[in-house]
């Protein structure tokens, strides 16, 4: 991995990625923390991966149901997408103070490209600093599921290029969030998706809630 100790300056701002296989509920619980901490007077932000600027919308659509596309292709999409997330939204909102929730950051091409397609950890590395800037997130949420599960969530009428792939490689996918949960306990916080929805929010909401605390 390239490493770069040089982060960007995001001031007061709190960063908090949700992460997860398909069919978690981490969109959901995402939206739900969002409305929490606005009704708090806690001025944040959400947004997604791919996704979130007119560029990456784009490359959303192209990534999630385009055609045949390989690995390689896909990790350099999905990192084009970041950088301009980056830039463009999460750098100025942390600069001015807010917490930004985002629906998948790097952790997702590390689990998915990495440990699902089998591509080089370092080259993954690499990439995903050079996207980001070397920004970090204060936090992720994780929300576990067996992979089966969280697929049987999701109507085969309406599944992209990812939800269509076999079982075996959402498997790996959930195993590589299991490890880089259990290399940085610090920085991870792992919940049960099988809970019900509700605690599941309370949950998070009193974590967010006590790690912003520590932050002040």
């Amino acid at each position: 991995m390239t490493k770069n100790n040089r982060e960007p300056n995001r001031m007061s701002g709190f960063f908090i990625v949700f992460e997860g296989t398909e069919g978690c509920g981490k969109s959901t619980q995402s939206k739900i923390l969002h409305n929490r901490l606005r009704k708090d007077g806690i001025p944040s932000l959400l947004t997604k991966e791919p996704g979130g600027t007119v560029l990456g919308n784009r490359l959303r659509n192209l990534v999630k149901r385009g055609g045949s596309i390989t690995p390689e292709a896909e990790l350099l999409l999905f990192n084009a997408s970041r950088a301009q997330l980056v830039k463009e939204v999460i750098l100025p909102a942390l600069a001015e103070g807010k917490v930004v929730i985002s629906d998948r950051f790097y952790p997702s091409t590390l689990a998915y490209q990495g440990y699902g397609r089998g591509l080089k950890q370092d080259i993954i590395e690499a990439l995903n600093e050079f996207a980001t800037a070397g920004l970090k997130p204060d936090m992720i949420i994780l929300l576990d599921m067996e992979a089966q599960k969280g697929l049987s969530r999701k109507p085969s009428s309406v599944r992209d290029r990812f939800e269509e792939e076999e079982t075996a490689f959402h498997q790996k996918v959930r195993k590589g969030y299991q490890e880089m949960a259990k290399h940085d306990s610090g920085r991870w916080f792992i919940l049960d998706a099988n809970q019900d929805r509700k605690d599941i929010a309370s949950r998070i909401y009193g974590e967010v809630k006590r790690r912003l605390e520590e932050r002040k």
